[in-house]
Formats: structure tokens, C-alpha cells, sequence
């Protein structure tokens, strides 16, 4: 518990210092993912027969300080800083954003000589302008005049994140290197999944363990949530509204996080979950799956109303988290510093992410991609996580598997000779292959040793005749002791046990006491297809046995089952 505990607040001051830091103090590259300069931006209301023209000369009409989000939703102008770059040939340049909730975009590039040029796009054109890394972009036409500013006219956004985020101008070159490193981020974090989802489902299949087919949805979900959120989506499907891709990102966070509790629920052991905490874990997979499918659903309607719940549902999520680790620790789990290490970095990008989405963080690049960063690193420590866990239950199923292979044969033995019991002598013997020859041999007179040596001393007489058999049958002959001093001894009538032999070397055998012990033996050959062949093979034998006692005792006999 402790070393779980250390490595959530070591990676929680981690995070915290990460995407804390100011964007003017992080070291060169960090923001590889946000090609090109920034722009600053200002923001004013939109109103019918507003004027592009008029709408930028009126700077004074902008707010340059106010939050994007404390805005609301509803049709919003944006303006950016002055650019003073031209677009040529030789050095395109693109504008840059962040692809949000909106309807209807439209892109005014406003030029140093007066010249405005317009670019519209409904949802569906905005997902043709997708880049990895869930970037718009838009190629500024190439004039002799450098550019002077952006304006946008954006009508139906929700300003969940905001109304125009994260605007940048960037050569095509920075956009190609974007590009590249978001495709390698993305392809590593695709094949991490692919490896894994492999690994897990080709050991459910062997091992059947609940936990491995939980892991995997989780990692499926989390695979196609990387398809949405990166873009890759919009070159996919080029016609699919970027809004209904953006549900599907809801949707699919929806299930990975869903899947996050199941696994959770069963990697612990059973004893670690009450029927309280069942429950409560069973609602919050429940309600976490209902906010999901409702964003997706109805986001249209009312997308802040539906993106606040989505969020405190993602924040109540930590409480059903907390409770089970809480359980683990009070009930001495095995595999809580497991969970622990592994699923740290993961649990606190997910906090943070919800901070974000309920406006305590601000917004940040490596933030909105937490979640692939932290579940690869998760991954990588979940395998080993995870193999440790099958050894261990592997080492458990190993040994119940021995206890139950000796319970079985304590079960099928005789405690005092260690040969098969009747039960277990009859469930080998009925249905072996080709004739069997039975002998059943029986102790002469046996109370009569008890009565002078004791019980004990007879005791000791049978162990020593079990272990005079066991010297005398062949490999495949079955020996076992079916009645108080009575043996039986089956063997393939090919590889017969001569019953004057056993006798023989009976009467040569020193016994407890130097007392003399002799045996009288019925045999009798014939099949054991079925229990009906077993009780005429039986009955022969025994009447063979009872012809021995009758001539008096110490001699075999020998009868032909019908």
C-alpha cells in the first residue's frame, strides 16, 4: 500500500508540474505537437448583418481579457493579433486551431492592401481540414501583401472549451514535421494496443481469467478513442461531421473509463469487494455508460448541459476507485501495489482532465493527449502487472491442482496397505481391454492371528502381504485390498500372476512374530467390457477361493467365468 500510494503522489506532483509549467519555461520542442507561432485573440458577439469589413475596424468592440468560456454559447467574431507574414510559394503559411464544438466557420483573412479573402465550412467542411493531433487548418492564400490579421465568424459554437483556441500561423514545413511526430506518436500508441490486445485475448482464450478480457475492452476502446481524437477519423471518413466526431470521442472515453472499472473490479481477489462496493462499483460503470450515450446522443440539444454532467460523472468516477483501493489495503490484497504503480499515471491525467473540463486547469496540448501518454506508460507497467498476476494465480491453480491430485488418491488407496480400495479397484478394473485374470486371495484363519499377535500385530501381517504382492505382480497388474483381509490381484490374461508363486513365497516370508501365515486364492480368467463381465469374473473367482478353503486351505484354484 505504501509504495501505491508513493508512486500516485509522485506522479501526481509529476503531471501537476508538467502541465502547470508556463508555456515560456518549458524546454525547446515541448510544444512539437503545436507547430508554429502563437496569436493572440480577442472575441465579441456576433449580431445579424454584421460586416466583416466594419466588424474589423472596430477592435475597440473586442474583448482582449474575458475568458472565451465564461462567454456562453451562441455566434461569437474572433480576431487575432496582427500577423505580418506573407503566404509565397516558396513559404506557405496555415493557420492553425483547435478543432471545437461549432457549426458554421468562416475564416476571413484580412491583408495588408485591403483585400479580404474568405474561407466557410459547415461541420463536415471542417473535418476535411482535420489534422492529426485534432488540429484545423487552413492554407492562407498566397497574395503579394502580407496577411494582417484573422477574423472568424463562428455561428452555433457551445464554447465547452471555448469558441477559438490554440490559433497559430505555421510554415507548411512545421505543419508536415506536426504531422510526422503526431503520426509516430499516434502509430506507437496503436501498436503498444494491437500488442496488447493480442497478448490478452490470446491468453483469456488459455486462461479464462475475467480481468484479461477487461483489460482488453479497455485497450479497444482506448485504440479507437486514439482514432477519433487524433483526427486520423476525419482522414478516414472525410465526410463525417467533426461534430459527430467529436461525440464519438465522448463515447469512447466513455468505455475505456467503464472498462477501466471492470477491471479493476476483477483484477482485485473476490474478498476485496463486499456486496456494497459490488454495487456501487455496478452503478457507477452504469452511469458513466449513460452519460456517454447520452453526449453522443443528444449533444446537439444541449452540449454544456451534457458536457458538465459528462464531467462529474468522470469525477465521481475516482470514488468507486478510491473505495476499492481503500478495500484492497483493508483487506491485504496481493496485488494493490501492482494496481497502484501501474494505474497511477492514468488516474491522475484523469483528474486533471476533469479539472480541465470543469474550468480548474486551463486548457494545454500535452493535457488534451493525456490520455494516450499516460495509458502507454500504463501499459507497458500493466503487462508486467498483469504477469505477475497470472503467475501467482498460476501458482495457486498449481497447487490446488496438487492438493486435489492427492486428495484423490488418498481417496482412492487403503490407508493401511496403500493399495487401491474396492471403489477405486473396480473404477480402473471395468473396462480394461482383452481377457483378465483375477485372483482374490484370502488370509487362512486371520482372526486367529489377531487373537494371538493383537490387532496391531495384524495390521502389521497385512502391510507386509501388500508389500509381498507388489514384488511378485508385473508392471500393468492392479493389486488392492477389497475386504478385511481379502486382496484382489488383476492382470492381462497374456502376462498371468502364477497364484502357487504367490504362495510360495507367502509361506517364505517372514511375518510379525515369526508367526506362520498362509492364503487360499481363487483366479478365474474372462473379459470386464462392462460391470456385468466384472460380477461373473467375481463370482467365479470367489467360488474358485471358496473350493481352495474347502481343500483345505493354503492352495490355489482355478474356475472359467461364464
Amino acid at each position: 500500500m505504501t509504495r501505491g500510494i508513493a508512486a500516485l503522489i509522485a506522479l501526481a506532483v509529476a503531471f501537476a508540474a508538467m502541465f502547470a509549467t508556463p508555456a515560456d519555461a518549458r524546454p525547446p520542442g515541448w510544444s512539437a505537437g503545436t507547430a508554429g507561432r502563437p496569436l493572440a485573440t480577442c472575441i465579441r458577439r456576433a449580431a445579424p448583418g454584421d460586416d466583416p469589413r466594419a466588424i474589423a475596424r472596430d477592435l475597440a468592440g473586442f474583448d482582449c481579457i474575458t475568458p472565451q468560456k465564461q462567454l456562453g454559447s451562441g455566434d461569437f467574431w474572433v480576431i487575432s493579433e496582427p500577423v505580418g507574414e506573407r503566404s509565397r510559394s516558396r513559404r506557405p503559411l496555415n493557420a492553425r486551431m483547435l478543432s471545437l464544438w461549432q457549426g458554421q466557420v468562416t475564416l476571413h483573412v484580412l491583408y495588408t492592401d485591403g483585400r479580404i479573402e474568405t474561407m466557410s465550412d459547415d461541420p463536415v467542411g471542417l473535418t476535411k481540414r482535420v489534422q492529426l493531433g485534432a488540429i484545423i487548418e487552413y492554407p492562407l492564400p498566397r497574395l503579394r501583401a502580407p496577411v494582417d490579421r484573422l477574423l472568424w465568424k463562428v455561428e452555433g459554437a457551445s464554447n465547452i472549451n471555448g469558441v477559438v483556441r490554440n490559433v497559430r500561423i505555421a510554415t507548411q514545413a512545421e505543419s508536415d514535421r506536426a504531422n510526422l511526430f503526431m503520426a509516430a506518436l499516434y502509430a506507437a500508441f496503436g501498436g503498444l494496443c494491437i500488442a496488447l490486445l493480442t497478448y490478452n485475448l490470446a491468453l483469456w482464450v488459455t486462461l479464462r481469467y475475467g480481468f484479461q478480457l477487461a483489460y482488453a475492452a479497455m485497450v479497444a476502446a482506448l485504440m479507437a478513442y486514439a482514432v477519433t481524437s487524433s483526427g486520423a477519423l476525419a482522414w478516414l471518413v472525410p465526410d463525417i461531421a467533426n461534430t459527430t466526431r467529436l461525440r464519438l470521442n465522448y463515447l469512447l472515453l466513455t468505455f475505456a473509463a467503464t472498462s477501466l472499472l471492470w477491471f479493476a473490479r476483477t483484477f482485485f481477489e473476490e474478498h476485496v469487494f463486499g456486496p456494497r462496493l459490488r454495487l456501487f462499483v455496478r452503478l457507477n460503470m452504469v452511469a458513466l455508460l449513460s452519460s456517454g450515450i447520452a453526449f453522443a446522443l443528444f449533444a446537439p440539444l444541449a452540449p454544456n448541459l451534457l458536457n458538465t454532467l459528462y464531467n462529474m460523472v468522470f469525477a465521481a468516477m475516482m470514488l468507486p476507485v478510491l473505495a476499492i483501493l481503500h478495500s484492497a489495503w483493508h483487506n491485504r490484497s496481493n496485488f494493490l501495489w501492482l494496481f497502484g504503480i501501474a494505474w497511477a499515471a492514468p488516474i491522475v491525467a484523469g483528474c486533471l482532465r476533469v479539472l480541465n473540463g470543469l474550468g480548474v486547469l486551463p486548457w494545454s496540448f500535452w493535457l488534451d493527449n493525456s490520455t494516450l501518454i499516460s495509458m502507454a506508460a500504463e501499459a507497458l507497467l500493466s503487462s508486467i502487472a498483469i504477469t505477475y498476476r497470472i503467475r501467482l494465480l498460476s501458482r495457486e491453480r498449481d497447487a490446488a491442482l496438487a492438493a486435489e491430485t492427492v486428495a484423490r488418491r488418498l481417496a482412492d488407496l487403503d490407508p493401511l496397505t496403500g493399495l487401491l480400495n474396492r471403489r477405486a479397484f473396480l473404477g480402473h478394473a471395468i473396462g480394461r481391454p482383452g481377457s483378465q485374470t483375477l485372483l482374490i486371495l484370502d488370509l487362512d484363519r486371520f482372526k486367529q492371528v489377531n487373537d494371538t499377535i493383537g490387532h496391531d500385530g495384524g495390521d502389521e501381517v497385512l502391510r507386509t502381504v501388500a508389500r509381498t504382492l507388489r514384488g511378485l505382480v508385473p508392471a500393468g497388474a492392479m493389486i488392492a485390498r477389497i475386504g478385511g483381509e481379502e486382496f484382489a490381484v488383476l492382470s492381462s490374461s497374456a502376462d498371468p500372476v502364477d497364484p502357487d508363486r504367490i504362495l510360495t513365497r507367502l509361506r517364505a516370508t517372514r511375518m510379525p512374530y515369526d508367526l506362520r501365515v498362509t492364503a487360499s486364492i481363487g483366479s478365474a480368467q474372462g473379459p470386464i467390457a462392462d460391470e456385468r463381465d466384472w460380477k461373473s469374473l467375481y463370482r467365479a473367482a470367489d467360488q474358485a477361493l471358496f473350493d481352495a478353503k474347502s481343500a483345505g486351505r493354503d492352495r490355489a484354484r482355478t474356475a472359467i467365468a461364464a
